[in-house]
C-alpha cells in the first residue's frame, strides 16, 4: 500500500517550495557579503597597518560568503531532486489509485500483478525522497556550522576595528554590518531546521 496521500505529497511540495525561497535569501545575502568584504578589504588597504588584522579577516569573510554559496547550492540541488521526488510520488499516487479501483472490479486480471509492481516502484521512490531529507537536513547542518564560524568572523572583526586609528568609526560601522547580515543568515537557517519538513522523521 502507498505509504505516502495525495494530500501529503502536496504538503512537501509546498514546504520544499517555501525552502527554496529561503535558500535564495541566504543566497543573496551571501552575496552582499562578498561585496561588502571586497570593499572592507579596500578600506583596510587605505587605513594601512592599523587595519591589518581588519583586512585578514574580511578576506576571510569573503572566503565564508563564498563557501556559504557552495553550500546553499547543494542544498538547492537537493531540494530540486527533492521537487522531483515529489512529482513522481503524486503521479504514482493517482495511477496507484486507479490500479486498486481495477483490482477490485476484476481481482484475477493482470491489474493485480501491476498494483505489486507498482507499490514496489512507491517503496523504492518513498526510500528516495527519505534519503533527499536526510541529506538536506545534514547540507542544512553544515551550513549552520559554516554561518557560527562567520559570526566569530564578524565579531573578531569588530575588535579589530577598534585598532584602526582614525579610520576606526568606519571599520566599526563595515563590522557591524557584518554582524548583522550573518545574524540575519543565522535566523534564516534556524528558520529552515524548525521546517515541518526537515524535521520530520
Amino acid at each position: 500500500m502507498t505509504k505516502k496521500s495525495a494530500s501529503t505529497a502536496g504538503a512537501d511540495l509546498l514546504r520544499i517550495v517555501r525552502i527554496n525561497e529561503e535558500i535564495k535569501l541566504v543566497v543573496s545575502v551571501a552575496f552582499k557579503i562578498n561585496i561588502m568584504a571586497l570593499n572592507a578589504i579596500f578600506l583596510a588597504k587605505r587605513a594601512g597597518t592599523a587595519a591589518l588584522g581588519f583586512g585578514v579577516l574580511s578576506n576571510e569573510l569573503r572566503v565564508f560568503s563564498q563557501d556559504l554559496r557552495t553550500c546553499m547550492q547543494t542544498l538547492t540541488d537537493l531540494i530540486h531532486a527533492s521537487v522531483g521526488e515529489v512529482s513522481v510520488t503524486l503521479k504514482n499516487v493517482r495511477r496507484t489509485r486507479l490500479l486498486r479501483a481495477a483490482v477490485r472490479m476484476a481481482p484475477e486480471s493482470s491489474a493485480t500483478a501491476a498494483l505489486a509492481r507498482r507499490e514496489a516502484e512507491n517503496e523504492v521512490h518513498e526510500l528516495k525522497f527519505q534519503s533527499l531529507r536526510k541529506q538536506l537536513k545534514r547540507a542544512l547542518e553544515d551550513a549552520f556550522q559554516m554561518v557560527e564560524l562567520g559570526g566569530v568572523l564578524a565579531k573578531s572583526a569588530k575588535i579589530e576595528a577598534a585598532y584602526g586609528q582614525s579610520f576606526a568609526g568606519a571599520l566599526a560601522q563595515v563590522s557591524g554590518e557584518f554582524d548583522g547580515i550573518v545574524e540575519e543568515i543565522r535566523s534564516s537557517l534556524e528558520s529552515l531546521r524548525r521546517s515541518t519538513f526537515v524535521t520530520a522523521r
